[in-house]
């Protein structure tokens, strides 16, 4: 088996403190009137609070919570949007000694019924009448849920945040430290449950240990640093937004929360000009596609002017990375080509980011290497929900485009022979909740088994080539892992998701769809009906894409080449069941919905 590993976690910087429960009020102590959160009001403005003004927030809540009964290793869940009350709110539980269920507040009524009952949940705090609705809708199927508190607005049968902090005001700041001093890094911080793309999910039980120990790791390479912005839209509910939740309040940087809508996450970017940018592919995809389009369309001139430039910075970040300086001919024309484009796509990123982060699938590394030429550095890492989020960290000083980085100070990383990366550190989870048969097959002998196919190179850093569930076995019986390829094929500038099919058949085909904006902006410019329907039997956008998988197929040997595509009628979505929560492809769903298209290309 090959194997790697870096030395152990160094004292990083941060609030000192021993779990996740007394993180907050350890940070409203020392960070003070530093800005801890900001959001944007109806009227347009950004606004903030200080680390003092979250902690007194955070109290109130907290005591609120102790005084409708809620008892250190009661589960509370959280069924809401990422926004300041959810961190809020999450605070309030952890420092009240609670075990914190976070629901994703796209799940259906049933969804979350599963969670709420599977987790012995006591209380559930909703976002507003539209998540309540869920709750009331499968009360009756939960007799452990004792009581509903509701962020946004009043509602009968719940109690409001005002009322909430009411009820704390009663009892004395005392009872709260001592409530979150009692907790030990053995207790129970939380249960994440998995997006279920094989299954029900399952509840990862994550200790505060876990967490604490993912936290020095993550300091221990600077993945945030003081007084820096992060822009953040990820559900909260996932582990990767959970723990930037954590590790912007331990180091004291500023969380920006978004609107709420994925249409203004790009503009979000502008007003916020945030420091450090996480996301997941298809941003950065049509991001990618918002800076290139123009110059593509425009052709000519502008279009080889628009690549000059890219190929310029391109050059510059070379040398810059061999300590080497640009000549002065090179320097000439790297000022004009960031005056005239690559100043203009890092302003897309707000003008001052100094890293971004992309995880949950693959993304092209044409992408990554397009955005570093013009100063931005979207950088890969690697994790999961039982690694307490994450194991392998890129930084801008030690990264290889094509890899997830090398593993965190303090983890250990190595390939089994069957290929699958197995994963050991103080990180690890405490197992599956009420599922030991399944706990005992992921842990063994102290190693978590990812179920994730990947290398090692010679320095350690690690590349992730597909799941092992998904790989494709052909009729000729070649093993396929689909994921590079797909992520290949996502990159015409219409198609939203494309799904690889060929397991026991002779060759590949591929299932995509069209992304929705790009089609409505296709069909005006070519004078083609908006339905989306209609766009997936349009000749002319089949030619397209054709001719992008052909281009792309010669790129790979013969066996691993698509054959065949069919453009679906609709884009995949977590509301038709065919997405989780985190966006992930449920491969089996669309392959079983999508049956008589897939018979159909091999007919």
């Amino acid at each position: 088996m090959e194997s790697a590993t870096l030395s152990e976690p160094g004292a990083g910087e941060g609030t000192g403190s021993s779990t996740v429960a007394d993180l907050l009020p350890l940070a409203a102590e020392r960070y003070g009137d530093a800005p801890a959160v900001m959001w944007k009001e109806p009227s347009g403005e950004w606004a903030s609070r200080s680390y003092a003004e979250v902690g007194e927030t955070v109290a109130e809540l907290a005591l609120g919570l102790i005084d409708l009964g809620i008892e250190k290793g009661d589960k509370v869940s959280i069924l809401a949007n990422t926004r300041p009350e959810w961190t809020y709110v999450d605070f309030a539980a952890l420092s009240a000694g609670a075990t914190v269920v976070p629901i994703y507040q796209t799940n259906s009524a049933e969804e979350c019924q599963y969670v709420l009952e599977n987790s012995d949940a006591r209380l559930v705090i909703v976002e507003n009448e539209e998540q309540l609705a869920k709750v009331r809708a499968v009360r009756d199927r939960l007799p452990k849920l004792e009581q509903v508190v509701i962020m946004e607005g009043t509602a009968g049968d719940a109690i409001d945040l005002d009322e909430l902090r009411r009820r704390g005001s009663g009892h004395e700041r005392s009872e709260w430290e001592a409530r979150y001093r009692s907790v030990t890094p053995d207790d129970i911080c939380t249960f994440i449950y998995t997006s279920g793309t094989t299954g029900p999910p399952k509840g990862c039980v994550i200790s505060h240990g876990n967490y604490r120990a993912m936290l020095d790791m993550t300091q221990a390479v600077n993945v945030v640093s003081p007084g820096e912005i992060t822009y953040l839209f990820l559900p909260l509910a996932h582990s990767f937004a959970l723990l930037l939740q954590l590790g912007s309040f331990d180091i004291g940087a500023t969380l920006a929360y978004w609107e709420r809508d994925p249409l203004k996450i790009i503009p979000n970017l502008a007003e916020v000009r945030p420091h450090y940018f996480p996301s997941v592919p298809r941003i950065f995809e049509k991001i990618y596609t918002a800076a290139t389009s123009a110059a593509e369309k425009e052709g000519g001139f502008r279009k080889r002017a628009f690549w000059w430039a890219i190929k310029t910075g391109s050059r510059v970040r070379d040398l810059e990375r061999r300590g080497q300086k640009p000549g002065f001919m090179l320097s000439r024309q790297y000022k004009a080509a960031d005056a005239q484009v690559l100043s203009k796509i890092r302003g897309l990123f707000g003008g001052r980011v100094r890293q971004c982060v992309s995880g949950a699938a693959p993304i092209n590394t044409d992408i990554l290497r397009f955005f570093d030429a013009a100063g931005v550095l979207v950088l890969e890492g690697y994790g999961m929900t039982e690694t307490s989020t994450a194991a392998t960290i890129s930084t801008p000083e030690d990264f290889r485009f094509g890899t997830v980085g090398r593993p965190f100070p303090g983890c250990e990383v190595k390939i089994a022979d069957d290929g699958e990366v197995l994963i050991k550190g103080p990180n690890i989870f405490q197992g599956y909740y009420k599922n030991e048969e399944a706990t005992s097959e992921t842990i063994v002998d102290g190693w978590l088994h990812t179920g994730d196919i990947g290398e090692l190179d010679s320095d350690g850093y690690l590349s992730i080539t597909g799941r092992k569930k998904d790989i494709i076995i052909t009729a000729g019986g070649k093993n396929i892992t689909p994921a590079n390829l797909e992520a290949e094929i996502k990159q015409h500038p219409l198609v939203s998701q494309c799904v690889v099919i060929g397991d026991r058949r002779p060759y590949l085909v591929a299932l995509v769809t069209l992304d929705p904006e790009a089609a409505v902006a296709y069909a005006a410019e070519n004078g083609l009906p908006e339905d989306p329907v209609e766009l997936s039997r349009n000749a002319g956008v089949k030619a397209s894409i054709t001719a992008h998988v052909d281009q792309i197929n010669s790129k790979f040997a013969r066996v691993e080449q698509v054959k065949k595509i069919e453009i679906l009628p609709n884009d995949l979505s977590q509301e038709t069941g065919e997405l989780t929560p985190t966006l992930k492809v449920k491969r089996n769903v669309v392959a079983e919905k999508y049956q008589d298209e897939v018979d159909g290309l091999y007919s």
